[in-house]
């Protein structure tokens, strides 16, 4: 005899406790949603940090040409881009670890090193994929709170608080350089003092998913830091400076014995064909990412002159996007952000983090910054 429909258990009773209480990770929104809900279609996006430049024309010949073998499976392993990636940056291809963008890295970072019984720190204000995938695995993420808004770090990772939480207990740390959504950076000499203090026995997983973007600030090159840290696990991205988001393909490189339990967990065919040869033929456009930082620091130096006049306050920023504080005017994030999509501007709204305040604004063309700055000036004038 079977139970009646209305007394049985949802199936979603099934799941693990852990990813019951989850909330999904709310994305950026697309254009084509903002075109669906108020049908239009003059959009300018300035929400998930893309470059707006595009890709190497280089990569987009790459991809082009592996379509013919679409058919075929990619190269599991991804050989090829993996022995790129190791002779760009020095090291072994048994160091490399690839990803369905450095965001796949950060799931197999937990699945390899986290259970219910240890904890992962993290800081406040830290990019909310950290605590998704330590949640997910019911370890306990230890949040610390970050600097506070007046510091000469806005908003920025208190590293010796948060070395300071490392106990036995702690499998991973999470320091993002610079951080999303915030913008704030370590320097070098205070990212070396933490690994320096913090036990072997902890992973530090340095994300630096913007790092063209912050070389011309005071962050180190974790990269060159791995030879010295065998507990440094050091994540990078083709999805912003080299403008390949849409395929979905990151890295990270680590000690060999770390990127051996990482590739234990990583997914057979974890980045498709097209993804493996775009970034491998990225790696040869010296100058992509040398256009794209030159955009951002006209775009950064437009934006800082404009907005503040306007009540706007910016925050320090090593990415290719600034934290801005439009509270002045009596309205939060949320509700600049609502004002944005009418007129097809789209932001990201950033209380979610507990920046109720702010929201993040990607760097676009001068166009688009312009734009975004008319836009901005009509919201937060308005009545309504």
């Amino acid at each position: 005899m079977t139970t009646p429909a209305d007394s049985s258990p949802s199936p979603a009773a099934l799941a693990v406790a852990a990813v019951r209480s989850l909330s999904p990770y709310v994305t950026g929104k697309p254009m084509s949603e903002l075109s669906r809900e108020l049908g239009l279609t003059d959009i300018v996006k300035l929400a998930s940090n893309e470059n707006p430049l595009g890709p190497s024309p280089l990569a987009l010949a790459a991809m082009q040409q592996s379509l013919a073998d679409c058919w075929l499976y990619p190269d599991g392993n991804g050989h090829e881009l993996k022995v790129a990636l190791a002779r760009r940056h020095g090291v072994l291809p048994s160091q490399v670890t690839l990803g369905n963008g450095s965001n796949d890295l950060l799931v197999l970072l937990a699945e390899a090193f986290l259970t219910p019984q240890v904890s992962a720190v993290i800081s406040q204000y830290a990019f909310a994929i950290y605590g998704l995938v330590v949640h997910a695995t019911g370890a306990v993420a230890k949040v610390v709170p970050a600097q506070v808004e007046d510091s000469a770090m806005p908003h920025g990772h208190d590293l010796q608080a948060m070395c300071a939480a490392v106990d036995d207990s702690t499998r991973l740390v999470y320091i993002a350089n610079p951080n999303n959504p915030t913008g704030s950076w370590c320097p070098t000499a205070e990212v070396c003092a933490f690994l320096d203090a913090v036990p072997r026995s902890t992973i530090v997983v340095l994300d630096e998913a913007y790092y063209e973007y912050a070389r011309r600030f005071d962050c180190p090159d974790g990269i060159e830091l791995v030879s010295r840290y065998p507990n440094l696990v050091v994540l990078r991205t083709f999805s912003k400076a080299h403008a390949l988001a849409g395929l979905r393909v990151g890295y990270g490189i680590s000690h060999p014995d770390v990127a051996d339990m990482l590739n234990r967990v990583r997914q057979p065919f974890n980045v498709n064909l097209p993804a493996l040869a775009a970034a491998e033929a990225a790696l040869g456009d010296a100058q992509q990412a040398e256009r794209a930082v030159a955009l951002v620091e006209a775009g950064m130096a437009y934006l800082h002159r404009e907005l503040p006049p306007l009540g706007v306050k910016l925050f320090p920023s090593a990415g290719n996007f600034v934290l801005a504080d439009v509270g002045a005017w009596g309205l939060d994030g949320q509700q600049v952000f609502d004002r944005l999509l009418r007129q097809g501007v789209i932001v990201r709204p950033v209380g979610g983090y507990g920046l109720s305040r702010c929201i993040r604004i990607t760097i676009g063309t001068p166009e688009q910054n312009e734009r975004l700055v008319t836009s901005l000036r009509q919201c937060l004038t308005s009545q309504g």
